[in-house]
């Protein structure tokens, strides 16, 4: 459907179960791949077939990290020399406790999982995307974060978080060749969240192949009309 031949793509928290649909996604789709991931073991298992001409593997990154970021733009600038497409998807749920019970520690994982990580890596990317005078960014929020829910402050909280960033980098960035969108996932179709609530009907649940498909999109041509978006992508739940 997309063809993304000759272009480089950056994609965090490439073994999780989004990641590795948006990495075999974008493979299939001709491009060259810079694959992230805290995991260090898991990307050669995952991706170790793939042909290494055309795949890099960063394990070990924690993308909340400012030094490790540095890093990791640093190997990848010496292996490719440009990003042309950055999707921060690494990123993760966790339930919580009411406001006045959270403890300062999970506020913070939280806030710097899906948010800070998002502004570190976008930070570092961005100004090499200025000097190409083109790049797209696609970081993934979520349904949740358009409404606060009991018991999910920190989570709702930094997916908001997620959403606010990408419209301001995409309102500082749009005159610059650089569109900056986000997804926003229903529940998504994993084996944790089916473990989670095995009574729930899975197949209402939006898979990471379905999600996958609309951060091509937002990579692709066919969206180069589009910036600050943030995407429901919600299945039928």
């Amino acid at each position: 459907m997309f063809d993304f031949t000759n272009q480089v793509v950056l994609i965090t928290g490439a073994a999780g179960n989004l990641g590795e649909a948006a990495v075999r996604a974008f493979y299939d789709a001709g491009a060259s791949l810079a694959l992230v991931d805290n995991r260090p073991d898991r990307l050669p298992q995952l991706f170790g077939s793939l042909d290494p001409a055309r795949v890099l593997l960063v394990g070990g990154v924690d993308v909340t990290e400012e030094t490790a970021v540095t890093h990791m733009t640093t190997a990848i600038l010496n292996r490719y020399g440009r990003v042309d497409i950055l999707c921060n998807i690494a990123g993760g749920f966790k339930m919580g406790t009411a406001v006045h019970e959270t403890p300062l520690a999970d506020w913070e994982f939280m806030l710097n999982l899906n948010a800070r990580s998002i502004f570190l890596v976008s930070r570092a990317i961005i100004p090499h995307m200025l000097s190409q005078g083109s790049g797209k960014i696609i970081s993934v929020a979520a349904r949740a974060a358009l409404e606060g829910k009991a018991n999910m402050a920190a989570y709702t909280v930094s997916k908001s978080a997620v959403i606010r960033l990408t419209e301001s980098m995409a309102a500082e960035l749009k005159d610059k060749g650089i569109t900056v969108n986000c997804i926003l996932p229903g529940t998504i179709d994993t084996p944790q969240n089916r473990t989670a609530m095995p009574k729930a009907s899975f197949d209402k649940w939006v898979a990471p192949e379905a999600l996958a498909d609309v951060i091509l999109f937002l990579a692709s041509d066919a969206a180069r009309a589009v910036t600050g978006a943030a995407v429901p992508v919600y299945g039928r739940s």
